[in-house]
C-alpha cells in the first residue's frame, strides 16, 4: 500500500522468552490486568446499526524451533476486506454456541484446519471494524504437521509470519491515510511481499498489549 509511513513503534520489546507455548499458556490461564488498544472503527463509516457478531482464529503454529502465524490473503472479489490479508474467521451464524465456535468452523471451512489440531487458549477484547462487525478474537496453538486446503472462493494464499516479528514493536508502523469520513491512522507490518494492515494489524498490537502486560516488558 503505498501510503507514507506516520511514525513506527517505540513500545519496549517483550521479555525474553516470552514466546513460548508453555508461557503463553500460563498468561491466558491467569491474566494479569493490561491495557488494550480499543480501536473502534465505526466512526470511519455513516452507520447507526448494530455491528454484526463476528469472530477470528489468532492461530499460532507451534514448530519445533520458533513460532509462526498463519495467515491468509483473501481473493479480490469479496464484498468485505477483498485482497486484505486476514486471519481465518467470519460472521456468526444462529447455530454457533460461542464466538470460539465460529472461529473453528470458520477455520475448518476457510482453510481446512481441523478443530482437532487447535487448542484454544483465551481471547482477545472485541474489535470493531469500519465495515461494521464486531471481531471476537480467538486464540489457538496449532500442532503441526499442517495438511491445509484453502477454500479457493475466499482464500487466495494462506502464509506463515514469525511470531517474534509480529510481537516486535520496531516492526509496527502507523500509516496516514485521508478518507471522505476523515483522516485515518492505522496500524501496518508489512513482512516480504504482504502487507499486513488494518484490522488484522490491530488485532496482533493488541495480542503484543496483552502479552507485554504478563510479561512485565
Amino acid at each position: 500500500m503505498a501510503l507514507p509511513v506516520h511514525a513506527v513503534s517505540h513500545d519496549p520489546a517483550l521479555a525474553e522468552g516470552t514466546l513460548t507455548a508453555a508461557r503463553l499458556r500460563e498468561y491466558f490461564r491467569h491474566p494479569k490486568a493490561w491495557q488494550a488498544e480499543l480501536l473502534d472503527e465505526r466512526r470511519l463509516v455513516r452507520t447507526s446499526r448494530e455491528p454484526t457478531a463476528a469472530a477470528v482464529l489468532i492461530p499460532i503454529v507451534v514448530h519445533e524451533a520458533v513460532m509462526s502465524v498463519l495467515l491468509t490473503q483473501r481473493t479480490e472479489h469479496l464484498n468485505d476486506h477483498a485482497g486484505q490479508v486476514s486471519f481465518p474467521g467470519g460472521r456468526a451464524e444462529p447455530a454457533d454456541a460461542s464466538p470460539i465456535e465460529t472461529a473453528l468452523r470458520e477455520t475448518e471451512e476457510e482453510i481446512g484446519l481441523p478443530r482437532s489440531q487447535i487448542e484454544i487458549i483465551g481471547t482477545l477484547p472485541d474489535y470493531l471494524t469500519g465495515t461494521g462487525y464486531r471481531v471476537t478474537p480467538v486464540v489457538g496453538l496449532i500442532t503441526p504437521p499442517l495438511s491445509l486446503r484453502a477454500d479457493p472462493f475466499e482464500v487466495a494464499e494462506v502464509f506463515e509470519v514469525p511470531l517474534a516479528f509480529l510481537m516486535d514493536p520496531a516492526n509496527h508502523q502507523t500509516r496516514r491515510a485521508v478518507l471522505e469520513t476523515g483522516e485515518r491512522l492505522f496500524y501496518a507490518m508489512p513482512f516480504e511481499r504482504h502487507f499486513i494492515w488494518g484490522a488484522t494489524a490491530g488485532m496482533l498490537r493488541n495480542l503484543y498489549h496483552f502479552l507485554r502486560g504478563q510479561s512485565g516488558a
